[in-house]
């Protein structure tokens, strides 16, 4: 059976880009297009239909593709105002769009989320048509408001509305590379307050977190926790603490840098592996191996008064990352259970913690 092959979309920055190009041109010659052609960063060339709102307003609705983009089937629209006078083009965030409100993005404090990119090439389509002259793009998404509230905006410091994004103008199907771009932009934001941060898999562990610890600069970095170390060695950090369920850091010690089911497992090898380092006979060992999960592997351990070795897992899996960061960051990792108690914590962690706890700036 042959494996289906995805189809791609558009970007919400080649939309924008599409308004603001249909926009201008019909100003100039006093018809809307009904379909323009742009030009993508990557070579390609797409053309999107055009809908002619009031006059001069043009929407495009966005198509992503078969990737599950939350943006896909908005109405995304731009106005281009154009100026007497040669001048530069200005952005404007209209409905659905947030505003930049912390430090560390691409963008300043107080500017619409319209990244630089897509800015390039709005500002290239629209030189087409008005040369030389002045020019303010208004673009704006519609409910783009409620949406934003389901994407990493809010955790970016981008309120108000989503962002309008894309550094190729084309959305490849399930790639990893939005993800990623997502949480990179998180750590940039966090790393320029401070430079000892807090990575954790998802909101469970940073629930348990924030009831012991109260505040920290955590950074939810899913399933990346190789990609996501480089990146804290690219950006300078100083600290990390790495805290979760020990289903998925337990893999860390057996130097599975994505965490991912379909990327590697290994859990129950390296718990066994550590158990019958401590001692442990076979009988138990098989038992473990049995076990369908790490929360079943944490109570057999218990039970046979081997739960040192949670310990011995959290250690391997923090010396993994800093053998990954060259030494360069001082990394501590704490494993957690169903119910957010810790069970297992590497040797330093209690100076990863008072680091990450001061919050000192960087």
């Amino acid at each position: 059976m042959k494996e289906k092959i995805l189809r791609e979309g558009v970007t919400t920055g080649t939309c924008a880009t599409a308004c603001a190009y249909a926009s201008a041109i019909w100003q100039k010659t006093g018809s809307c297009p009904a379909a323009v052609e742009v030009d993508t960063p990557v070579g390609r060339r797409v053309q999107l239909e055009i809908i002619a709102e009031s006059y001069p307003k043009c929407s495009v609705i966005k198509d992503a593709g078969d990737d599950p983009d939350i943006t896909d089937g908005c109405r995304v629209s731009a106005v281009t105002d154009i100026k007497a006078e040669d001048g530069p083009i200005v952005f404007i965030g209209g409905e659905g769009i947030g505003t930049v409100t912390e430090p560390g993005l691409k963008l300043p404090v107080g500017e619409p989320a319209i990244n630089p990119v897509p800015r390039q090439m709005i500002e290239t389509h629209v030189r087409k048509v008005i040369g030389g002259l002045g020019a303010a793009v208004t673009v704006s998404i519609r409910d783009g408001e409620t949406l934003a509230e389901k994407t990493f905006n809010p955790r970016l410091g981008i309120v108000g509305g989503l962002s309008v994004l894309g550094t190729t103008g084309i959305v490849r199907p399930m790639s990893d590379e939005a993800m990623k771009d997502s949480l990179s932009a998180e750590l940039s934001v966090r790393l320029s307050k401070t430079k000892h941060v807090v990575f954790v898999p998802g909101n469970s562990a940073e629930t348990a977190l924030l009831e012991k610890y109260g505040r920290m600069d955590f950074v939810q970095i899913s399933n990346y926790v190789g990609y996501m170390l480089d990146e804290a060695c690219r950006m300078e950090a100083e600290t990390i603490l790495i805290a979760g369920f020990a289903g998925k850091l337990v893999k860390v010690a057996a130097d599975i840098m994505n965490t991912h089911s379909h990327v590697a497992d290994g859990r129950r090898e390296t718990v066994c592996t550590f158990a019958a380092l401590n001692g442990a006979q076979r009988p138990l060992i098989e038992k473990l191996y049995q076990c369908r999960t790490i929360q079943k592997n944490i109570e057999v351990i218990k039970e046979a008064g081997l739960e040192c070795i949670w310990d011995q897992i959290a250690e391997t899996a923090a010396h993994k990352c800093r053998l990954r960061t060259g030494g360069d960051i001082k990394i501590g990792v704490m494993l957690l259970d169903k119910d957010g108690e810790t069970i297992g914590s590497s040797e330093n962690i209690s100076d990863v913690i008072l680091a990450v706890t001061k919050g000192e700036e960087g």
